[in-house]
C-alpha cells in the first residue's frame, strides 16, 4: 500500500512524521502521525497508539499532549489515528459529536454512516498491518492509550484484543456509552437501536464480562466539566467488583482538556513502557 509523505520533522532527536494512504477499511484517504524515536534508527521499537476523541484528528494529540518527549527517553514509538473517515462523499451531521470528528471507534452497520465508517477494522487491522510494514515498529510489543471517545476506544479494543495490547492506559474514557448522550446517539446511528450490538463497545460492560488480564491506567480529571457524561464512576465499580489489576486515579482540579493529557501523558508514556519493554 502506497504511503504520502505530508510532513517530517526533527524532534527530540527523532522524527515526528505525518503520511497519508488510500484506505481499504473506510474507502477514503486517511491521515495518521507516527512518532520514532531516536532508538528506531537502529532496530525495531515498541509502539503506543493513541487515540483521540470527538472533533479530533490526528494533530491534536501530536502538537498539544508533549508525549514526543518522553517517548524519545522510553524509546517507543508513537502512532495517533484520525477519528473518523473525511472527505466529499463521507456522510456528516450537523452536530460536533456524531459523523465526521466522531468515528466511536466502531464498524457501521447502518447508512447512512456503514460505507466509510468502519474505524474499528482500521485502527485494529488495516492500519498496524501498515505500519508494521512501513517503520521499525515491534508488533509484538504493542500497548494502546487515549482521551475521551479515544479512552473509549482504547480500553474495548484492548479488552477485545488483549492477545495483541500488551499495555492499556486512558485519560477521562466515556465509560459507559450505553447509557450516556455520549453514546447512546452514536451507536444507535452506527449500530441501530438492538443494545447487545453496543455491548462490545461499552468499557463497562466489557470489564464486568471479561475484564483485561494485565493491569490498566486511568486518570479522570475530578473536575471534569463533562463528568456525567463520561460516567467515570461506573467503569470504576466494574474494577472493583472484578478486582481488576491497575489504577483509577481521580485527579483533583483536572478538566477534560490538554492540560489535563499533557500533565501526565509522561506517565503513562513511561508506564506503557515499562510493560512493553
Amino acid at each position: 500500500m502506497t504511503l504520502e509523505t505530508v510532513s517530517e520533522n526533527r524532534s527530540f532527536g527523532g522524527i515526528q512524521g505525518v503520511y497519508r494512504h488510500k484506505s481499504q477499511a473506510t474507502g477514503t484517504d486517511m491521515t495518521f502521525a507516527v512518532y520514532l524515536p531516536p532508538d528506531a534508527q537502529a532496530g525495531k521499537v515498541p509502539v503506543l497508539w493513541y487515540l483521540s476523541g470527538l472533533t479530533c484528528t490526528h494533530e491534536n494529540a501530536m502538537t498539544k499532549a508533549g508525549a514526543q518527549q518522553f517517548a524519545a527517553e522510553a524509546g517507543i514509538a508513537l502512532v495517533f489515528p484520525d477519528t473518523s473517515p473525511r472527505g466529499e462523499g463521507v456522510a456528516n451531521d450537523d452536530a460536533y459529536d456524531l459523523g465526521q470528528g466522531a468515528g466511536f471507534y466502531v464498524n457501521a452497520t447502518r447508512n447512512p454512516w456503514a460505507p466509510h465508517f468502519r474505524m474499528w477494522d482500521y485502527v485494529v487491522e488495516e492500519l498496524p498491518a501498515l505500519v508494521c510494514d512501513n517503520f521499525p515498529l515491534d508488533a509484538q510489543a504493542q500497548g494502546i492509550t487515549g482521551h475521551s471517545m479515544g479512552g473509549h476506544g482504547a480500553l474495548t479494543i484492548a479488552m477485545t484484543h488483549p492477545d495483541r495490547y500488551r499495555s492499556v492506559s486512558a485519560f477521562a474514557p466515556i465509560a459507559n456509552p450505553s447509557d450516556s448522550d455520549w453514546g447512546r446517539k452514536q451507536l444507535t446511528a452506527y449500530l441501530g437501536e438492538d443494545r447487545a450490538t453496543w455491548a462490545p463497545h461499552d468499557s463497562t460492560l466489557l470489564m464486568v464480562e471479561r475484564g483485561y488480564p494485565g493491569e490498566v491506567l486511568i486518570d479522570q480529571g475530578a473536575s471534569d466539566q463533562f463528568l456525567d457524561l463520561l460516567k467515570p464512576e461506573t467503569l470504576a465499580q466494574a474494577m472493583m467488583a472484578r478486582r481488576q489489576p491497575g489504577w483509577f486515579r481521580m485527579q483533583p482540579g483536572y478538566d477534560h482538556s490538554y492540560f489535563f493529557v499533557n500533565s501526565f501523558i509522561g506517565n503513562h508514556v513511561f508506564w506503557h513502557a515499562e510493560r512493553l519493554a
